[in-house]
């Protein structure tokens, strides 16, 4: 469908707009891109403002530094640049929901509701070492050398083989971001550790995750929702780490009642 772009006056920050009504905030996943959330676009887009942030690296948006504070004040800013009103559902898938929990932790007088979808608030060591490997592959080879990694990190082995076209798509998106971002991206979800600061959070949160899903199993996500008081969680079956991608009905069906205005 239809979208406007938009840039902040800084020329720092770009995102994607379409629809009226509530403000919805989209951030993608580090392994996909905002077109992850196209499947869902037209029908979101209906009742709610959606603006599809790229976060740092990503389409035009300049890299920040590797600091999880950094990444909150690129959203902050995002939110000021693109005037998101405060009753605004904020929507994250992977990294993207990560970085929108730590926003959420020190900013959730900007935001209405929350909406994670495969989310981690911190990574056990073997998901942590995943996150070297890859920074380190980009380092020595550039991220084409990641494709295996993060088609099988998106989606699951029977996807996978009814989808073969799915690697050279995560090829092509992989080799649109920029190196030093993806690798930064990389550094805060190792260091990421929010689970101390969940019960602060006072922000209405579902969380979304795929029953399959090999980057932040359900175990993880299912950490947030014992943690932040009120907390929902739905699983959807035989679904990997990107819903809105994978299974575009069954993710709208799931978050109806949560974002309806």
């Amino acid at each position: 469908m239809n979208t406007t772009e938009l840039t902040a006056a800084s020329g720092k920050i770009t995102a994607a707009r379409a629809g009226n009504g509530r403000d919805l905030v989209a951030l993608h996943s580090l392994l996909t891109d905002r077109h992850a959330f196209d499947p869902v676009l037209a029908q979101l887009s209906k009742r709610h403002r959606v603006t599809l942030i790229n976060l740092p690296g990503f389409h035009g948006s300049r890299p920040v530094e590797a600091t999880m504070d950094a990444y909150i004040a690129f959203v902050r800013d995002a939110f000021d640049a693109f005037q998101i009103g405060r009753d605004a559902i904020l929507m994250g898938n992977g990294y993207g929901g990560t970085v929108a929990l730590a926003f959420a932790v020190a900013h959730g007088d900007r935001i209405g509701r929350l909406l994670l979808a495969d989310v981690a608030a911190g990574f056990p060591p073997e998901g942590k070492q995943t996150f070297r490997v890859m920074s380190e592959k980009v380092a020595a080879g550039g991220l084409g050398t990641i494709a295996d990694i993060a088609a099988n990190r998106v989606f699951h082995a029977a996807y996978l083989a009814k989808h073969p076209q799915a690697l050279a798509e995560r090829r092509a998106v992989l080799l649109e971001i920029d190196p030093a971002a993806f690798r930064a991206a990389c550094a805060i979800l190792v260091d990421a550790d929010l689970v101390a600061a969940l019960p602060k959070l006072k922000v209405p949160t579902l969380v979304i995750c795929g029953e399959l899903d090999q980057a932040t199993p359900p175990a993880l996500n299912k950490v947030i929702t014992a943690k932040v008081p009120g907390a929902r969680y739905i699983e959807l079956k035989a679904c990997g780490h990107c819903p809105p991608l994978e299974q575009p009905k069954e993710f709208l069906a799931a978050i109806e009642d949560f974002i309806s205005p």
